[in-house]
C-alpha cells in the first residue's frame, strides 16, 4: 500500500518557526545544509540527518525544471509524499519510503524539519537558475560555448573512466552571409533559431547541442564511436537540407557543413574540437552540404 502524496507549502516564516520545537535536529540540519548548493548533496544530507528521527529505506527527489531525478536506497511499499515550495517557486518533490506505514507524529516531525531544507533548496534553484542563464544562448535556446566547453571535459573523465567512445559534430550553416545580407538580421536570427531546434529534435536525448557561435553549432555524442557519429551527421545534414524557410514570401533552402570527430586515446578536449572543425570546414572546401570526418 503507497500513501497518500502529502503536500508541504512555506508560505510564510511561521512554519519555519515552528521547526524549532526540535531544536538539536533543527540547528544541526541547517548547519549541515549551509555546505552546498548542488540538490543531490542537499537531499542526501537532509535524509541522512533526520534517519534517526524518521528512520526510512529509500528516497526520491524529482526536480523538472533542472530535469533531476534522484534516487538512493530501495523501493518500498510505503511512502510520504511532499511537494515542496516556497511562497510561488517549485522547488521539487521528496519522497521517503520504507516497509511500514508513517506515523501520524512521525509526519508531523518530518513537516517540521523539511522547513530546513527548504530554504538551502531555494537558494540552490536560485543558483543554478542564474548559471543555466549564463550557460544559455538566449537566441537559439540552445546552451553556448561556455557551457560547451564544461560539458565536453566533464564527458571526457567520464569516458575515460568507461572506456566508452565520445564524438563530436560541428555543423557550419552554408552561405549564411549571404542570408543576412539579402534579407537582413531579423532573417537571419530566425534562420539560426529554427536550425537550433531543428538539431535539438534530430538527435536522441542522451547528445547536447549548442551554438559554438555565430552560425556555428556543435553536438557532444555519448557513447559513439565513428561509425555511429558518422550516421548521425549525415542524418542531421539532411534533416536541416530537407526543410524549407519561408520569410518574407520568399523560400529559403537551407544546408549544413558538416564535420566529425571522435576521441582518441590519450586525447584532449582541444584537439577533439580542431579535428571536428577541420573537418567541417573540409566539407565547405569541397562543396559544402556535406560531411566529412577528421
Amino acid at each position: 500500500m503507497i500513501d497518500k502524496t502529502t503536500e508541504l507549502i512555506v508560505v510564510s516564516n511561521k512554519n519555519l518557526q515552528s521547526a524549532a520545537n526540535v531544536d538539536f535536529y533543527h540547528h544541526d540540519i541547517s548547519s549541515a545544509l549551509q555546505t552546498t548548493l548542488e540538490f543531490e548533496e542537499l537531499i542526501a544530507i537532509f535524509c541522512t540527518k533526520i534517519q534517526q528521527m524518521i528512520p526510512h529505506k529509500g528516497i526520491e527527489y524529482h526536480n523538472p525544471e533542472f530535469d533531476l531525478n534522484f534516487k538512493r536506497g530501495v523501493s518500498a511499499a510505503y511512502s510520504c509524499r511532499y511537494a515542496l515550495k516556497v511562497e510561488d517557486q517549485q522547488l521539487g518533490e521528496l519522497i521517503l519510503m520504507r516497509e511500514h506505514s508513517f506515523s501520524g507524529k512521525e509526519l508531523q516531525i518530518l513537516a517540521r524539519l523539511l522547513c530546513c531544507l527548504i530554504y538551502p533548496l531555494r537558494n540552490a534553484t536560485l543558483f543554478h537558475q542564474a548559471l543555466k542563464m549564463a550557460y544559455t544562448d538566449t537566441l537559439t535556446k540552445t546552451s553556448n560555448r561556455a557551457a560547451f566547453y564544461d560539458c565536453l571535459q566533464r564527458e571526457i573523465k567520464r569516458v575515460k573512466r568507461s572506456v566508452q567512445p565520445l564524438s563530436l559534430v560541428f555543423v557550419d550553416l552554408d552561405d549564411f552571409k549571404a542570408i543576412n545580407d539579402t534579407y537582413g538580421h531579423e532573417c537571419g536570427d530566425m534562420v539560426l533559431a529554427a536550425v537550433a531546434n531543428w538539431l535539438t529534435v534530430s538527435v536522441r536525448g542522451s547528445d547536447a547541442v549548442f551554438r559554438y557561435g555565430g552560425e556555428e553549432f556543435v553536438v557532444i555524442l555519448c557513447d559513439t564511436d565513428a561509425d555511429g557519429a558518422r550516421v548521425i551527421a549525415e542524418r542531421i545534414r539532411k534533416d536541416i537540407a530537407a526543410h524549407t524557410m519561408a520569410y518574407d514570401r520568399h523560400l529559403l533552402s537551407i544546408t549544413a557543413s558538416v564535420g566529425v570527430s571522435t576521441l582518441m586515446a590519450q586525447e584532449h578536449a582541444d584537439s577533439l574540437v580542431k579535428r571536428a572543425d577541420a573537418a567541417m570546414y573540409r566539407a565547405k572546401k569541397l562543396g559544402r552540404n556535406q560531411v566529412c570526418v577528421g
